[in-house]
């Protein structure tokens, strides 16, 4: 099966799995005491700067949560768009886990604005309000748009002074940094962001995040947060091989930009057909767009993909680093053909 649904559906990259496999050999210490985790942190001071200290940990809520804990009292907020990862998609993990009340703000794109920390940053000192500690934005969005350095560091600014802490939920952060052309630093470490959640899965790991800690006095807390938090991985030199594979001469940038290349392509080939709307701007490696309801059953039926809205009929379609052009081709014009049927 080859699916638009989600770059979770796609394989792993086989230079990780190889990884994985050279990892596989004789006894190791446990809990990341072994020289792959070490790599791993080496290559993520790389990327992030020297005072970076990181954390790997199984999945993305994992590391959102984990975050929190370290940036926030239980019973702080967490400000964030409506839209976001933590917000819609985790379950009630961070209010479950962490213990913090998310403030969310209406996003049309999905991105958050210092206008809206301005706002959302009331009755502060007050303790029958829970208060601000955390401002989280997701990059790429769920929307599938990006942050540039100036906006987050905006962001980060807006959070500063008031005393709150800035973290990234970076998903699909080599997305972004793939389509920006930039260094994972210049949109995080030299963008004032405190923590993130660095995503590895969604760009060809089996099962691999890291939480990334930007501000070192957060640092101290995180081994035993991670322990309370579920995400201690016994055996860590699996997780730490999957993410040194992926950032050994910045593999992560190929894969990610050949997902934004096919996303891009599928935006292009769809943009011309009566009856498919766009619907955001393709920034990375997603496509947003609204078409017949009846189209969209149509073509679900051969490539899965996701009704991301029933109510106006918009989908979401998410190329990943395994989509192929004669991919992209097949689905744009299963699409023109159940929409022309019915337009």
């Amino acid at each position: 099966m080859k699916s638009f649904a989600s770059d979770n559906y796609a394989a792993v990259h086989p230079a990780v799995l190889e990884a994985i496999g050279a990892a596989n050999q004789d006894h190791a210490r446990a809990y990341g005491a072994d020289p792959w985790t070490a790599r791993a942190e080496a290559l993520l001071r790389d990327a992030f700067g020297a005072d970076a200290r990181s954390f790997a940990v199984f999945n993305g809520t994992g590391a959102n949560v984990l975050s929190i804990r370290a940036a926030c009292r239980s019973a702080a907020a967490v400000i964030c768009t409506d839209t976001a990862h933590i917000n819609v998609d985790e379950g009630g993990a961070p209010e479950r886990i962490a213990g913090v009340k998310l403030l969310t703000a209406p996003a049309a794109d999905g991105k958050l604005t210092p206008a809206d920390v301005e706002r959302l940053c009331v009755r502060m000192g007050d303790e029958h309000q829970a208060q601000p500690g955390l401002v989280s934005i997701s990059q790429t969005t769920e929307l599938g748009t990006r942050y540039d350095p100036a906006e987050i560091a905006a962001l980060a600014a807006a959070a500063h002074e008031r005393g709150l802490l800035l973290h990234v939920d970076g998903a699909r952060i080599c997305h972004a940094a793939a389509a920006l052309d930039c260094s994972l630093a210049a949109i995080t470490t030299d963008a004032g962001v405190d923590l993130v959640s660095f995503g590895a899965t969604k760009v060809g790991a089996l099962g691999a995040e890291a939480v990334v800690v930007l501000r070192p006095e957060l640092a101290d807390a995180l081994p035993y947060l991670r322990k309370q938090s579920l995400q201690l991985a016994s055996k860590g030199r699996f997780l730490a091989a999957q993410l040194a594979a992926l950032l050994e001469g910045e593999l992560w940038r190929e894969l990610a930009g050949h997902a934004n290349a096919m996303a891009a392509r599928l935006a292009g080939a769809v943009a011309g057909i009566d009856g498919v709307t766009v619907t955001q701007a393709v920034q990375a490696n997603a496509v947003f767009a609204i078409l017949p309801e009846a189209a969209t059953r149509e073509v679900q039926e051969q490539w899965p993909f996701y009704v991301w809205d029933p109510a106006t009929g918009e989908v979401r379609w998410m190329c990943a680093w395994d989509t192929t052009p004669d991919e992209v081709d097949g689905f744009a014009e299963a699409i023109r053909t159940a929409v022309g049927a019915r337009v």
